[in-house]
């Protein structure tokens, strides 16, 4: 109900919350058989295969990274942790968490094209602000850089390598995501696990995840090892299930974490350890005796009508919502991603060849100038990022795409002068 004329409504915070879209239109029913276009790419890099917008979601990779920050308050609270070694307990809960959107998410992200952008500005509602930039093409690659006033700055570059299998498909993002904290100056660092696509050809899509994940924390040299098993038809375990344990740095066990990657993750203080009898491998076991676990995470429920709107969450939801005073390269206005969550796929189809084709058009100028150059006997620069620029990582020793500043000023000024025209 409406407030009566002249009075004033207290109901709303203090800062009122923008509202934020609750639902995207319903998927199209299209059909189209898979194998048609898949038979001809065995073994093939997938980013190469051009491919319909009817395997995508609405969504791009940036936006996609951004979500990995749907539990940022678990960030939040570890700010507060007295103890690092309970803080990195969230730290790995975080780590875990990212996966949970992707349990029945099997549509493909847009590739996005090269100097794509994707912001989330969310600093006066959750505390941070996040960009993204497409900073590479072949291998595809986006730099990502989150500051948050709650004390935390997370920043990765990740590339996305994959191989068709035939019956499944591996996803391998490469790169390192670094986590620092900013009083206490702890700073963590860790690599995504394999992603697993299976039934590509027969039956209905499934995702599982596996492999281990070690974070280190580098400054006070913390581990926590993860462990992710791989689902089993055969086994008695919990599907999808997760665990680790954190040791400080003289090795001694703090914590045993356990959980789930698509439900939730707890931890369970360690009181005392003691080795058990060797098992039948001739590996000494170690038991851990723990106090009542404490759950860290816990998946949110998805909105209602979500298996009709590509199983999206409710951060999902809002992520390609049409926002004022973006970069000209930002996700929300790519053109065939729009028409495809309008439910437009033979016009989303079309675009998307448009773009694809303006792209490999500037690719091709770009190849010609590096001949041109090479014959002058000059130095040819390449691709240089717009917002983010290369350099070695001190702690990995790899090149990395760092954030160099600039966006949010520009943004403020509404200078988008230095932003390509890729679409």
């Amino acid at each position: 109900p409406e407030a009566a004329p002249g009075s004033v409504d207290m109901s709303s915070d203090v800062l009122p919350k923008k509202r934020r879209r609750t639902r995207i239109p319903d998927k199209p029913n299209y059909s189209l058989n898979l194998w048609s276009i898949m038979k001809n790419c065995i073994g093939k890099e997938l980013s190469k295969i051009p491919m319909p917008v009817n395997f995508n979601e609405p969504l791009s990779m940036l936006q996609r990274l951004t979500e990995d920050l749907e539990y940022h308050e678990l960030l939040d609270k570890a700010v507060k942790c007295e103890s690092s070694t309970e803080q990195m307990c969230f730290v790995a809960a975080f780590s875990v968490s990212s996966y949970s959107t992707t349990v029945h998410r099997t549509a493909k992200p847009f590739n996005p094209l090269l100097g794509e952008t994707y912001e989330l500005d969310r600093l006066d509602e959750l505390g941070f602000r996040s960009l993204c930039e497409q900073v590479s093409h072949h291998p595809p690659a986006a730099a990502h850089h989150v500051y948050s006033k709650q004390g935390w700055t997370l920043w990765q570059e990740i590339t996305i390598a994959s191989k068709f299998r035939g019956k499944y498909l591996s996803i391998m993002p490469l790169g390192v995501i670094h986590l620092e904290f900013h009083s206490s100056g702890n700073h963590y660092v860790w690599r995504k696990v394999t992603s697993t696509v299976h039934n590509i050809i027969v039956g209905k899509l499934w995702i599982d995840q596996s492999g281990d994940i070690e974070i280190v924390n580098h400054k006070s040299k913390d581990k926590c090892q993860l462990k992710f098993t791989p689902y089993s038809y055969f086994s008695r375990d919990v599907p999808r299930k997760v665990t680790g344990v954190v040791t400080d740095a003289d090795g001694k066990a703090h914590y045993v974490m356990s959980g789930t990657w698509d439900e939730n993750m707890e931890c369970s203080k360690i009181v005392q350890s003691s080795h058990a009898s060797t098992s039948s491998e001739g590996k000494q076991k170690t038991v851990y005796q723990t106090l009542a676990p404490k759950v860290l995470w816990k998946k949110y429920p998805l909105p209602e009508n979500a298996e009709n709107m590509y199983f999206f969450s409710d951060l999902a939801l809002t992520l390609n919502e049409p926002e004022e005073r973006v970069a000209p390269t930002d996700s929300r206005l790519r053109p065939d991603q729009r028409l495809m969550e309008n439910g437009k796929w033979d016009e989303a189809n079309v675009e998307k060849q448009r773009l694809e084709e303006k792209q490999r058009a500037v690719r091709r100028r770009r190849e010609a100038e590096a001949v041109e150059a090479l014959e002058e006997g000059k130095d040819y620069e390449g691709y240089i990022p717009l917002w983010f620029e290369r350099k070695v990582d001190p702690l990995t020793g790899e090149l990395i795409c760092v954030y160099k500043g600039g966006y949010w000023e520009a943004k403020e000024k509404q200078d988008w002068d230095l932003c390509p025209d890729i679409f």
